[in-house]
Formats: C-alpha cells, sequence, structure tokens
C-alpha cells in the first residue's frame, strides 16, 4: 500500500520545456467513484495499470496501483469509461533535486496542463520553479473528473444550440 501525497500547480510559462528529461502518452478511463476516492484504469506506452485511490486526508491519500494487461485495459477502457476518458501527455521534469510531471491535456481537454510533484511527506519543502504558477491541489475544479465532466456539459450545450436543430414539438 502507497501513499500518494502530490500537488498540483497551473503553468506560468513554458519554461518548464527546457527541462525535460521524458515523455509518455496517457490514456486514463474513471472505472468508479466513492467519496472522494476513485478507481481508474491507466494505458501508457510502456505499461497498463489499475488504482483504487482512498478518499483524501489533507494533501495525503492511500493509493493501490497495480499492473495489468494492455488487452484488459483496453477492454475497460472501451466498455466501462465511456466518455470518462482523460488522454495527455505526460512530460517528466527535474528541477531544484526533485521530479514534477506536467500533464499536457488533449481532445476534450485541449489547452489545460498542469505540473504535479509527488512528495514522501506533506511538510516537504520544495523549489518553486519560475515556470509554477497558482497551487490548484485543493481546487475540485481541476481533479480529472470535474474537468472531464465540466468538458462534456460543456460540449453537450455546443450540441443543444448548435444550428439546424429543431426544437422539440409542444406536447
Amino acid at each position: 500500500m502507497n501513499i500518494e501525497i502530490e500537488r498540483k500547480f497551473l503553468l506560468r510559462n513554458d519554461g518548464w520545456r527546457d527541462e525535460v528529461v521524458g515523455v509518455e502518452r496517457l490514456r486514463d478511463g474513471l472505472l468508479g467513484e466513492f467519496d472522494s476516492g476513485k478507481i481508474r484504469v491507466r494505458l501508457a506506452e510502456s505499461a497498463a495499470s489499475l488504482a483504487i485511490k482512498s478518499p483524501g486526508s489533507g494533501l495525503a491519500r492511500r493509493e493501490f496501483e497495480y499492473p495489468i494487461p494492455r488487452a484488459d485495459a483496453e477492454f475497460l477502457l472501451a466498455t466501462i469509461s465511456g466518455e470518462l476518458i482523460v488522454e495527455k501527455l505526460r512530460y517528466r521534469v527535474f528541477h531544484g533535486g526533485f521530479e514534477w510531471s506536467v500533464d499536457v491535456y488533449e481532445k476534450q481537454l485541449a489547452g489545460i496542463a498542469l505540473a504535479e510533484i509527488e512528495l514522501d511527506r506533506a511538510d516537504r519543502e520544495f523549489p518553486l520553479p519560475g515556470w509554477v504558477g497558482r497551487e490548484v491541489t485543493d481546487d475540485p475544479r481541476f481533479h480529472k473528473r470535474n474537468m472531464m465532466r465540466s468538458a462534456l456539459a460543456s460540449a453537450a450545450r455546443k450540441v443543444e444550440r448548435s444550428p439546424g436543430r429543431s426544437a422539440p414539438a409542444p406536447v
């Protein structure tokens, strides 16, 4: 059992690109939710996994992550996640002795990019790079499932307002 301590930030600029040491394409699908916890499947270029994340307590929460066959991940994404699939490029960036992940979202979430750092303890001090902006760790608008639901709702509203759609006949 692992304890995940993660902090999330908006980006101020593209300065992080100069410090990139690797990149990987990820597809994350939500399989289930409970309280503020979740079950997700991840399909990366290098591996596939299933993760259960418990409700959080401050910055920390328990995380159980297990490797699964790629075919299983593809099946779960295709059959259970529905529209709640997040696609992103995850850049590995080193700064000040710490590894950061910069997630650049694609498709429905195109235009959103966030920096994350995982820590070994909640009170760990670390240098903030100049490319890091406001912290959004506790802002529910920046939780992946909420970002996806917001994007899907926005897309549905655009379809409802699109020209050429006839209004339903009055009853």
